[in-house]
């Protein structure tokens, strides 16, 4: 399967021009484009910059192949002693299906990051009030995932002996070369999954900025997402559940702080609307 996905060298250069035509449309541009293509073009150059440190993460995830695999037997050993189900479980519903099986490749190598981009499009010429909180949420939850991936874990398909396929090799849809080399060693930084928390901030934008009673479909996203990652052997259910982790605290940090600086700035209008009426009270008194 092409290889459908930008290298970070090239999300980088893209991100940078998008940016830079961005910025100098917005201060020197005129009408329509300083107003709606300027704004545009900066934040795609954001959100491109974001998906470059994504990839350039995942290259340089320290400790090397062994290192990985001894992580990745923790996880799958700490998830046995909690009693969840065995990734192998989620595949067997899969692989007697050969049409689902390369639907869920598919999926899993375009959607994550398509649905993100077609939700951020939408919020920003829909909904452009809340695409600040949107865009900052994904931008802290990518740089917490980013942070732990450093950390090298591979993925149950590389796990030999747990008899999970690599469902994507199997099919010629993998979107990853040979373990070991620059261009696959993102596949070394399962955990957490980042497919999984852009799913989950995809659906909390979409129901929370969204007035039809349709939208709460979106919810099928993030559910289809980590049947999918799970289900073609990529990530672990802890990968998923430590996405979902990340993207909780994230928002729930991140309205904690909005509610903080709306009430300093409504304790610092009576403050200001009070100095007039002290000074009004001293010409009185005089």
């Amino acid at each position: 399967m092409t290889n459908l996905m930008l290298s970070w060298q090239q999300a980088t250069l893209l991100a940078l021009g998008c940016g830079a035509a961005g910025v100098l449309l917005v201060h020197l541009g005129r009408g329509w484009w300083g107003a709606h293509v300027g704004p545009f073009l900066r934040e795609a150059g954001i959100v491109t910059g974001l998906y470059a440190l994504w990839q350039l993460a995942g290259n340089l995830a320290a400790g090397g192949f062994s290192t990985a695999i001894s992580h990745a037997w923790w996880i799958w050993h700490a998830e046995r002693a909690l009693r969840l189900p065995s990734e192998l479980d989620g595949q067997r519903l899969l692989l007697p299906h050969p049409l689902l099986c390369e639907i869920a490749n598919l999926y899993y190598a375009t959607m994550h990051f398509g649905m993100l981009i077609a939700m951020l499009i939408w919020l920003f010429a829909w909904h452009r009030d809340g695409y600040p909180v949107v865009r900052n949420a994904m931008a802290a939850s990518t740089a917490i995932c980013l942070l732990i991936s450093f950390i090298p874990v591979a993925p149950p398909r590389l796990l030999a002996g747990t008899g999970i396929t690599d469902l994507a090799a199997r099919y010629g849809e993998s979107v990853y070369a040979a373990v070991g080399s620059t261009a696959g060693a993102d596949q070394l930084s399962a955990m957490p999954s980042v497919h999984v928390a852009w799913s989950i901030l995809v659906a909390w934008a979409v129901i929370t900025r969204a007035t039809s009673r349709w939208r709460w479909l979106i919810l099928l996203h993030p559910v289809i997402t980590v049947f999918v990652v799970v289900g073609t052997g990529n990530h672990y259910w802890a990968d998923g559940i430590v996405a979902a982790a990340i993207d909780a605290a994230v928002i729930t940090t991140q309205a904690m702080l909005i509610r903080l600086h709306r009430r300093l700035r409504a304790a610092r209008v009576p403050e200001r609307s009070a100095a007039p009426l002290t000074e009004t009270s001293r010409r009185i008194g005089h």
